[in-house]
């Protein structure tokens, strides 16, 4: 008894914070983080966005004379916007818009399947949330620049 309790404690594991310019660089983040960020990022950015969605839906559904400014705004700009920075800042409301869906719709399959809970389920998942986000916004934003 005697030797236990004489015996110094086991040396602790030393944890230091990560080093920006060595450790960031380096580190990889496996995809259920990298969705998981960028689902709050999409988040952000759909409420900064928020007043441009407004601005669309009261000018596209207003009269049909908003109507028209609304798709001169797209095509020729508005002021001293170009229209290809109006069809942009669309383009990253529509990847906000379709990110957080797929990765609500991800969270939401994950809070009622347990297999979900998996470390290969979690990773697929995540990619095909990434993929599917990505590939549809390629499409969206092909049909939002003209290209069919």
């Amino acid at each position: 008894m005697t030797e236990l309790a004489s015996r110094p404690p086991a040396a602790r594991r030393e944890f230091r914070n990560i080093n920006l310019v060595g450790d960031l660089t380096t580190y990889r983040m496996p995809p259920a983080a990298i969705v998981s960020i960028l689902h709050r990022i999409s988040g952000a950015l759909m409420f900064l966005l928020l007043p441009f969605t407004i601005w669309m839906f009261d000018t596209s559904l207003s009269s049909e004379i908003s109507f028209s400014r609304f798709k001169g705004a797209f095509n020729n700009g508005l002021g001293w916007v170009p229209g290809w920075f109006i069809k942009l800042v669309a383009l990253a409301l529509v990847w906000a818009i379709l990110h957080h869906f797929i990765a609500g719709l991800r969270h939401l399959w994950m809070d009622t399947s347990h297999a979900a809970l998996t470390r290969q389920a979690s990773r697929t998942s995540a990619l095909v949330t990434l993929v599917l986000s990505i590939v549809l916004t390629v499409v969206l934003g092909a049909k939002l620049f003209g290209l069919y």
